[in-house]
């Protein structure tokens, strides 16, 4: 699964990096404490930065493949664990960095943990991708929801995704997680549209990578994605997009 995560997830634009660069300040001696980051996308993009990244990964396999990922790079280290129990040894960061990830932080730990990490003025960052669509445009649930509901009727998950103008409308405060009190300050949040391209079979890996399609026993998901593949086949000729808008959220550290 790590392999096949970090080959279909989609990654975050450079300028978005380049927005956390110019909101928070961050520089070469800059010290990032990345959270959940997974097979380490967006740890190679911070590394590239030049600063040092402490890079946080509960997921043994998730984070071996990080290792690897970011062996290049001098100014990482990837170290296994939740962000709960993990020993920060004293040490103290400029930027906090979560992508995709915070929302499985618990979060009446989290955001104090956070703030009790990060130095005075530090500054936490959250980035995501929202699945949306855009009116008229070919999207794969709009062709595929039959499918959907024979393999597995009545899914609370199962819907279409958002518009993209009513995605860029909810911009305020940390999006879908719960909020940090008075711990942080105001948010800073910036859109940045995206898009992947898939054949049938690599639309069905991404869905595969996905929680909503994970949680479904083997027996259901894998028949459902050979549907779905099938279909992008015969139906959109084997070529179908999946459009996000990755999210910037940005707060600063008070008190």
């Amino acid at each position: 699964m790590p392999e096949l995560y970090d080959r279909v997830r989609p990654g975050y634009p450079d300028e978005l990096f380049a927005d956390l660069v110019s909101v928070t300040g961050t520089d070469e001696r800059s010290a990032v404490l990345e959270v959940g980051c997974g097979t380490g996308q967006a740890t190679r993009s911070l590394a590239a930065l030049g600063c040092p990244v402490t890079a946080v990964e509960p997921g043994a396999g998730m984070a071996a493949l990080a290792r690897e990922r970011t062996a290049a790079f001098r100014n990482v280290q990837v170290e296994r664990s939740t962000f709960e129990e993990w020993d920060d040894r004293g040490r103290r960061f400029d930027a906090l960095v979560a992508a995709s990830s915070w929302h499985w932080v618990d979060p009446s730990l989290g955001w104090r943990r956070a703030h009790a990490v990060l130095r005075p003025g530090g500054w936490m960052a959250l980035l995501g991708n929202v699945v949306v669509r855009r009116p008229g445009e070919p999207e794969v649930y709009a062709e595929t929801a039959d499918l959907h509901e024979r393999f597995s009727p009545g899914n609370p998950g199962w819907g279409h995704p958002p518009l993209e103008d009513d995605v860029r409308a909810t911009d305020e405060g940390w999006g879908q997680v719960d909020g940090p009190g008075g711990l942080f300050g105001p948010t800073i949040v910036r859109w940045y549209p995206t898009v992947q391209w898939f054949d049938g079979q690599g639309f069905a890996d991404l869905l595969r990578s996905t929680s909503l399609y994970r949680k479904l026993a083997p027996d259901i998901r894998e028949p459902l994605l050979d549907a779905i593949a099938e279909r992008i086949r015969t139906r959109m000729g084997d070529r179908a997009s999946r459009r996000y808008l990755s999210v910037l959220r940005v707060g600063q550290r008070a008190g």
